[in-house]
């Protein structure tokens, strides 16, 4: 009897282990190796480019207007400019001024969102009637629409406020070319690089440079380039934009062995080579 009830309590046993193992193994999202315990939820991140995790952005409801505007730097940094208006406008309406306008109408004109660009840029205009930085953005809008009269009023107001401003010269110069007043513009280009020698390649947080409309003008601006980099002895560079200019098909290159810019880069042994190879025009 002894036994009997023995064996039967061995058997109960069995039962109970097996369907509590059953049930451990049968509960919903389980799975081998995992807990079913709740996990604790982290905070969202954001992933740039790069791979590298980062700290999510600033809420555009509780920053403060440095952190916003902070951000939408960032942001038109990584040509992510719909956001970076975004936090702009959200800065701008807790602190308005015209140094947040004029990156509005930055933002805009990297859009080539021109007509927008006008508007946000007067208005920084109106905030602060002497502010360089957004005469001479608006100068940049009006030449991006051709209308380089009113670009060049615009910039040389920008120039009478800061004369010293290598890119206003520079974007002057640039207008001037595309009214074919290549006499007016050249002595621009020489004053914008006698400020600042690397005006041509620089880029900044308050201010857009004006680009040239066709590729013949953007080779006749690479020829006096190279004529300006020659006369002050940067072959490297004169040599660069004088195969920029031929890559653009400039038709008058052939005035590279008689304008006396190029005297000293004639008897540079890579000028001979450049010329002789004539790189082809590319096509636009």
């Amino acid at each position: 009897m002894v036994c009997r009830s023995g064996s039967m309590l061995v058997v109960l046993l069995i039962i109970v282990c097996s369907i509590g193992a059953y049930g451990q193994n049968s509960m919903p999202g389980a799975l081998p190796g995992v807990s079913n315990e709740i996990q604790e939820v982290q905070p969202p991140v954001s992933v740039q480019s790069s791979g590298v995790m980062v700290a999510p952005a600033v809420s555009i409801a509780d920053g403060t207007p440095e952190e916003l505007e902070k951000r939408a730097d960032e942001l038109r940094d990584l040509k992510d400019y719909l956001q970076a208006l975004d936090y702009y406008q959200a800065a701008m309406k807790k602190a308005p001024n015209a140094v947040m306008q004029n990156k509005i109408g930055m933002t805009y004109l990297s859009m080539g969102r021109y007509d927008k660009a006008q508007g946000a840029l007067k208005r920084a205009i109106k905030m602060d009637k002497n502010y360089p930085e957004a005469l001479n953005n608006l100068g940049v809008a009006y030449h991006m629409r051709k209308k380089y009269r009113d670009a060049i009023k615009y910039y040389r107001k920008a120039i009478a406020l800061r004369e010293q401003s290598a890119s206003f010269h520079s974007n002057l110069a640039t207008s001037l070319v595309e009214q074919k007043k290549y006499d007016e513009a050249m002595p621009e280009y020489r004053r914008a690089y006698e400020l600042d020698p690397n005006v041509f390649e620089r880029s900044s947080r308050t201010g857009i440079s004006a680009r040239m409309q066709s590729p013949e003008d953007r080779a006749r601006f690479s020829y006096m380039l190279a004529k300006l980099y020659a006369s002050n002895g940067d072959a490297d560079k004169s040599l660069y934009y004088l195969r920029k200019a031929m890559e653009d098909g400039y038709p008058e290159i052939d005035k590279v062995y008689s304008d006396s810019e190029f005297a000293t880069l004639r008897t540079d042994e890579r000028f001979a080579e450049l010329m002789s190879a004539k790189p082809p025009a590319i096509p636009q």
